[in-house]
């Protein structure tokens, strides 16, 4: 920044600074532009006043005496005809010569009195100065003592002292005025700076707190509808927000552990088992090593399958891994039911796929639809059916398993929420978390309910708004008319 640049030295200031400093020039420039036409406007006044008072003079009757006496009388014995005017009157005749009547000093004689005295022109009004350099405002116009008679002019003149002394005062007074002015507005503006900004010097307080201590609980009053009041509600609005994500982090950290250390200590478990078996040199049973090593690859699958469901549900609600596009929920409903059949091999499954399209994530709903149908498969009993219906956007998988408890229904969609009666089957309690994220981040829903013609089981339903239209990519479908 250079040491003489304005706009980056007032840029440096502090803001209560800046607005203080503005506040003070505008009233500055608001009080000297009152002030100058002010006095313009009394100056105009004045003038028009003293005009007047030339004009309204009339010393005709001392002129004719004055004439008649051949203009003899010494200047402090001429009577006084501008009575208390303070006027000066002087004669002057076409050739240039001059008679004083009235006043201290002679006037000089100009080439308008000439022009005046001589008859060529009626009147004038024009500024003069004295032999001793008394500038005096002057007024000529032309006279004669009787019809027929010569004419002559008659300058009648104040001095412009008469003005300019009030107009300096008049100014002095202005100028002392104007400085109270700047200085009040400059002290009064200041204190509406620290008294505006005391919300934003408080949130400014707050911020660095949160920043020092990473306490989310501040909030900061939030009383009006201004400006500050909003932003000091948006404020509060973040750190409540951040509060509740630190939270839903910190739970999500804790739900995780334990549900990782299960089938870590389980895998570690017969893990020491194979690994004491090689040390000491007794073998192990083969039908025994056979189950140990079933179980460490179901747990090693278990193992992965929950670390990818937290990766899922790691991400942040506005993130997606992929752009979103009109796909086709018929088509990726029939891919999760192909993966279905194969994970219940010994169980019937109905479909009723009706055309859909939708737009969002074709991995993600994929996923989800998987989700829901292994749930169905872990519930059903053996040779059980699971149907599996596509209409209007709602996809709907019916299981004949036990069902789920009424009391139970509105913690299925919770993250590691798991029912009594489940907790000994496989799962990780995030299939669910992930169908709803990914139902809501698609604009639609997803539903568990009791079976609608009252038989045993459970219906999910997950729904989905429709895209406007079909994607052009699908050549056999035709757009509605």
């Amino acid at each position: 920044m250079s040491r003489f640049d304005p706009a980056a030295r007032f840029r440096a200031l502090p803001l209560r600074s800046r607005l203080a400093l503005l506040v003070t020039v505008a009233v500055a420039l608001a009080v000297a532009a009152v002030a100058a036409v002010s006095w313009v406007m009394v100056r105009a006044q004045l003038n028009d006043q003293l005009n007047r008072s030339l004009m309204a003079t009339n010393p005709t009757d001392q002129v004719l005496r004055t004439l008649r006496e051949g203009c003899a009388l010494p200047a402090q014995t001429q009577p006084d005809i501008a009575g208390n005017l303070n006027a000066t009157v002087q004669i002057v005749t076409a050739d240039g010569k001059h008679c004083r009547v009235s006043g201290r000093t002679d006037l000089p004689v100009t080439e308008t009195d000439k022009d005046i005295a001589a008859g060529r022109q009626a009147k004038a009004l024009y500024d003069s100065s004295t032999a001793d350099g008394v500038d005096m405002r002057v007024y000529t116009f032309t006279a004669q003592t009787q019809p027929g008679a010569p004419i002559f002019a008659i300058s009648v003149a104040k001095p412009l002292a008469d003005i300019e002394k009030p107009l300096s005062t008049l100014a002095w007074v202005l100028l002392l005025v104007s400085g109270i002015g700047v200085v009040g507005a400059g002290a009064a503006g200041l204190w509406v700076a620290r008294t505006g900004l005391r919300p934003v010097d408080e949130l400014t307080d707050a911020v660095e707190h949160i920043a020092r201590t990473e306490d989310l609980t501040v909030r900061i009053p939030d009383e009006g509808e201004d400006e500050i009041a909003r932003l000091s509600r948006s404020f509060n609005s973040m750190t409540a927000a951040l509060a509740s994500s630190q939270e839903r982090q910190a739970q999500l950290i804790a739900d995780a552990g334990h549900e990782l250390r299960t089938p870590l200590t389980s895998l570690r478990t017969n893990i020491e088992l194979l690994a004491r078996s090689e040390e000491t040199g007794r073998a192990i049973p083969p039908e025994d090593r056979k189950e140990l090593l079933a179980s460490v690859k179901a747990q090693m699958t278990e193992l992965a399958a929950l670390i990818g469901d937290l990766q899922e549900l790691s991400r942040p609600d506005a993130a997606s891994p992929g752009p979103l596009q009109v796909v086709a929920l018929h088509e990726i409903a029939g891919a999760a039911l192909s993966r279905a059949r194969l994970r219940g091999p010994e169980l019937t499954f109905t479909s009723d796929l009706r055309p859909w399209y939708v737009r969002g994530e074709a991995a993600a709903l994929e996923r989800a639809m998987v989700n829901v149908l292994d749930n169905a498969v872990k519930f059903s009993p053996p040779g059980g059916a699971v149907e599996v219906s596509l209409r209007a956007g709602a996809l709907t998988v019916r299981d004949h398993g036990p069902g789920i408890p009424d009391e139970d229904l509105p913690h299925v969609f919770e993250r590691f929420w798991r029912s009594p009666s489940a907790r000994a089957l496989p799962g990780s309690g995030l299939g669910l978390s992930i169908v709803a994220r990914t139902a809501a981040r698609a604009g639609g829903s997803a539903e568990l309910r009791a079976a609608a013609d009252g038989g045993p089981g459970t219906e999910a339903v997950l729904r989905i708004p429709g895209a406007p239209t079909p994607p052009p990519s699908d050549p056999s479908v035709v757009p509605d008319q």
